[in-house]
């Protein structure tokens, strides 16, 4: 019989720690983690920079730590021969204890801890970057051996340190003296790093990763004649304008940061410059731009804002703070609160990027109302990123009215193609008795302008929209109304003006005419049979003979164009043939006694209308063949 204390150790509960191959860690974070080798650097001068500001923070009580070396700075060398790459910094430095706990544990980040022991005003003030404690290991993917030396201030010049390693699973640390305090790291570049030990390699890393923190960043200039000395060169800005109070800041100086940031040689038309403080806290600096981008119109092309946190850049393109609809904004956003990947390359999906993104999306929109005040200037806005603003539409319901009244349409009433009304504008010139706004949509404006079913409507004096953007019948599918008057297109449906003050719009038709449309109508949907879904008599005509109409929720030539230019198929869509009564054409038709002629008759009128709404023939040479026929007879 088996007795408990028979039993395998194995059946006992434990609680054990994690255990890790070391070199086969480090091996996966250097090599898996960076995307792009040139961060190597980023992270380096990351490190460098919460140094100084480390130190800033402890003199503020300990002034003597910063002795005669108040400027504090990076300072980078590379050597082409002896393939390498040094970066020191003449900030707090590290005792040894320090290099063993923050360098000899992955993940252990020195930033972290003196994060943790800063008061609420003291976190708020500061600006240091680090928070993973993984950054300074990034140096393997461009080196093979690291040699870091390093004092901590007000430590004695004996108790300086050195540390090495090769990135294997071990490292080795002694005692040196040292002068100065500060840390230096060099690292000795593999083969394939060996970009990183020109200078011009090196520079270009640092304007774009680190063209705004607040170190200024020396590179050496090695002497371009014998007997010269070498000389150091500030490569930075070592100041981030977005950081500095906009009453500081002139409309020259923010043109200027535009055309860095934008690569564009025109000054925006608008920016706004904002920082937010509280539960979560960031700095934007928004830009509307004065002309559209050649790949505006590709919606999976590169876009969003440049992402900073704590001045160091981190990516071009950060599209979570933006819709898609705002993809021609400009501009950067800089934070410390962001969920960022381990590598800081990748933003996590998480609530705070959420309220940025709606915060920022408020603030671009308020920004284009601004702008909409000055007319010109909006047009101008208007005509380069218009037909993109409208995609808001359906992609932002939270703000489809705000959007709505950012449009700009071209009108009936103003005898230009300009699109310059708004939907205010339109709604504040009603006329009495009006409760819709109508629109009209077509291929361009001149067909738009001259569509058949306008002439009700300039008979009875009502303003119409006209619609010419390819999107526009799109548009309007999730635009329905808009300060509580509803859309109509007019060639869909029934129109009902009646109720609208003004001279009559109804056609003066005689008994006689009315009786002999009666007999048209049926004569006519005899001869097109299946090519339209019925014929009827109008009132929405006082010039034209004929136009086609639509039932109220079926696509329109626009739409079906859009879609098929797509590759979708729509389904087919038969229209009405509307005929004016009171027309000498139709009269003369419904005269006609020769069936042969009737009927080819009736298709030249149908494909008239056709072409009046702006849509393709599908057989246009039969089109001439029945006009020629009718001119020869």
């Amino acid at each position: 019989m088996t007795t408990a204390a028979d039993k395998p150790a194995t059946d006992k509960k434990e609680t054990r720690g994690f255990e890790a191959e070391v070199s086969k860690l480090l091996h996966l974070m250097i090599h898996s983690m960076y995307s792009n080798p040139e961060i190597f650097l980023r992270e380096l001068v990351s490190n460098a920079s919460d140094a100084a500001d480390k130190l800033r923070f402890e003199a503020l009580s300990k002034p003597e730590l910063l002795g005669d070396d108040s400027e504090l700075g990076i300072w980078i060398s590379v050597d082409p021969e002896a393939k390498t790459l040094t970066l020191r910094d003449n900030g707090i430095g590290m005792s040894r204890d320090e290099v063993v706990q923050n360098l000899g544990t992955i993940a252990r980040s020195g930033t972290s801890e003196f994060i943790k022991n800063l008061s609420g005003d003291e976190k708020k003030d500061s600006q240091l970057i680090g928070q993973f404690g993984v950054g300074f290991y990034s140096a393997f993917v461009a080196a093979d051996r690291v040699v870091l030396t390093t004092r901590r201030a007000g430590a004695a010049a004996t108790e300086a340190v050195r540390w090495e390693s090769e990135g294997t699973g071990e490292f080795t640390v002694e005692n040196i003296e040292q002068a100065e305090r500060g840390t230096t790291i060099t690292l000795h570049l593999r083969e394939s790093a060996q970009e990183f030990a020109e200078s011009f390699r090196v520079r270009s890393i640092i304007n774009k990763y680190a063209e705004h923190i607040a170190l200024p960043v020396h590179l050496l200039q090695k002497a371009e004649k014998e007997g010269e000395a070498d000389s150091w060169e500030v490569v930075n800005q070592a100041k981030a304008l977005w950081t500095r109070p906009r009453t500081e800041i002139s409309d020259e100086d923010y043109q200027t940061f535009y055309k860095h940031i934008g690569h564009d040689f025109e000054n925006p038309l608008s920016w706004s410059h904002n920082k937010v403080e509280g539960k979560l806290e960031y700095t934007s600096l928004l830009y509307v731009p004065g002309r559209a981008p050649f790949d505006l119109y590709q919606r999976d092309g590169a876009r969003g804002l440049k992402l900073y946190v704590q001045r160091v850049f981190i990516r071009d393109d950060a599209e979570q703070f933006l819709p898609l609809y705002l993809r021609f904004i400009k501009g950067i956003v800089d934070s410390n609160d962001l969920p960022l990947n381990v590598s800081r390359e990748l933003l996590q999906s998480s609530d705070i990027i959420d309220s940025m993104k709606s915060a920022l999306t408020k603030r671009s929109l308020d920004m284009l109302s601004k702008l909409a005040g000055d007319p010109e200037q909006y047009a101008k806005f208007y005509a380069a990123f218009g037909q993109v603003l409208k995609e808001g539409l359906a992609e932002d319901f939270a703000n489809k009215d705000k959007i709505a009244g950012l449009l700009r349409f071209a009108s009936s009433t103003t005898g230009e193609g300009k699109a310059e009304v708004s939907l205010a504008d339109y709604i504040g010139r009603m006329k009495d008795g009006q409760d819709t706004i109508y629109y009209v949509t077509a291929e361009n404006y001149i067909t738009a302008a001259n569509s058949p079913h306008l002439e009700l409507f300039r008979k009875k004096g009502v303003e119409v929209l006209l619609l010419t953007d390819r999107i526009d019948e799109w548009m309007m599918s999730y635009l329905t109304e808009f300060d509580g008057k509803k859309f109509q297109h007019i060639g869909k449906g029934e129109v009902d003006l009646s109720k609208i003050a003004g001279e009559s719009a109804e056609p003066e038709v005689s008994e006689e005419q009315s009786k002999q449309a009666e007999a048209l109508v049926e004569r006519l949907q005899k001869a097109l049979k299946d090519r339209v879904k019925s014929v009827r008599t109008t009132t929405r005509l006082s010039e034209s003979p004929t136009c086609l109409v639509l039932d109220a929720y079926d696509p329109g030539f626009q739409m079906r164009q859009l879609m098929e230019a797509a590759g979708q198929k729509m389904p087919e869509v038969k229209p009405i043939l509307e005929i004016n009564p009171g027309h000498n054409l139709i009269s003369r038709l419904a005269e006609e006694g020769d069936d042969a002629r009737f009927s080819d008759l009736a298709l030249v009128l149908l494909d008239q209308a056709s072409l009046a709404e702006g849509a393709q023939l599908d057989d246009p040479a039969a089109y001439v063949r029945r006009v020629q026929r009718l001119l020869q007879s």
